[in-house]
């Protein structure tokens, strides 16, 4: 079972909200902050880590909606 959500560029215009492993996006928006939104609305609700990509695939922000793996209050 994959644990994560990432928001990734669509090479066909816009951003893809895609779990960890599939194939095929869980939603398509046209705008970033609209699948930044949405994304992290389903990895709070199926509590898994939200991986924000830049344009150019590279990470650039993480949050955990499940479990912490780091044991750091707050």
């Amino acid at each position: 079972m994959s644990n994560s959500h990432h928001v990734v560029p669509n090479p066909d215009g816009g951003w893809d909200v895609k779990r960890s492993g599939a194939s095929r996006a869980s939603r398509h928006c046209d705008t970033k902050a609209e699948a930044v939104d949405v994304g992290r609305e389903i990895s709070r609700n199926q509590r898994t880590e939200f991986v924000i990509h830049r344009q150019d695939g590279t990470i650039q922000r993480k949050d955990s909606h499940g479990n912490d793996p780091r044991h750091v209050p707050g």
